[in-house]
């Protein structure tokens, strides 16, 4: 494993476009930190985040993982890239060339997108621990009390490996970066569509959401509820209806399930393509 992960690592790292975006990636969970730490002013009136309670234990784990997850679709570049790269620089033939075989290769890939998951959840803990930890008052920093709700960081790293998953499949799939990432966003397109036709068409909400939830990238979705109806609950008494946020077990289930296909499918295609 360590081996694989050596290889690939060194290939990132020797491409200059590759270890660019690689870097800039950890740039945008800052965002979050910096947005908790200034002051908006609008017209004489000044909106001080801070103080609407969205950055104090346990809000904060949910907020930041929810907002964060939307940078995957930047990651995607980086894992996109990476398949491109092989093509076109013909290093994946050289691989099997020097002795690697298609599966190893393949291993090599998925290695890289769990080492890449892991850092950068780690990097949103490190982030969202801090957040919590400067915005909370000084009397609520108890164990229990900080790490309540952090069972979205374990929601977030299930949800970045099952995207990147994906984006190795559609990068071995097409081999082009700029056409897989087109089919990324025509995917996730047409599966908007799909939803909306099963939600005012075909069927009512319940059922709608009921099928959907096995579809790629709802059950990724899924792994985090939106936190909206969350944070106005926190000013109002007024009842909203999601109050069960953390992700189900059989979320996480329906998720590791789109992992194995997606890295198996990868490993089909590339076992029976011509190199």
């Amino acid at each position: 494993m360590l081996r694989l992960l050596q290889i690939e690592f060194q290939k990132i790292w020797l491409n200059r476009t590759s270890k660019i975006l690689l870097l800039i990636s950890f740039v945008f969970p800052l965002s979050i930190l910096i947005l908790s730490s200034i002051k908006i002013n609008f017209f004489g009136f000044i909106l001080d985040l801070s103080e609407t309670k969205i950055f104090e234990f346990p809000y904060i784990w949910h907020i930041t993982t929810f907002f964060v997850a939307f940078f995957k679709f930047f990651f995607a570049i980086v894992v996109v890239s990476m398949i491109g790269n092989e093509y076109s620089n013909r290093t994946l033939k050289q691989n099997l060339i020097d002795g690697l075989s298609k599966k190893e290769v393949i291993l090599s890939k998925f290695y890289f997108i769990l080492a890449y998951s892991l850092v950068v959840t780690l990097f949103v803990f490190i982030i969202t621990l801090l957040i919590g930890i400067f915005n909370s008052p000084s009397g609520s920093l108890y164990i229990d009390t900080i790490f309540d709700g952090s069972e979205f960081i374990l929601a977030y790293f299930t949800k970045l490996l099952t995207f990147f998953s994906l984006c190795l499949f559609v990068g071995v799939l097409i081999k082009r970066s700029a056409f897989a990432l087109g089919f990324l966003f025509v995917s996730f397109v047409l599966e908007l569509i799909l939803y909306g036709l099963f939600r005012f068409e075909w069927f009512d909400y319940d059922k709608s959401n009921e099928i959907m939830q096995f579809f790629p990238f709802t059950s990724m979705w899924n792994l985090i509820d939106e936190p909206f109806s969350r944070i106005a609950s926190l000013h109002t008494t007024e009842k909203f209806p999601i109050t069960d946020y953390p992700a189900y077990w059989y979320e996480f289930v329906i998720a590791a399930v789109w992992i194995f296909i997606y890295i198996f499918l990868s490993y089909r295609l590339l076992k029976r393509r011509d190199l």
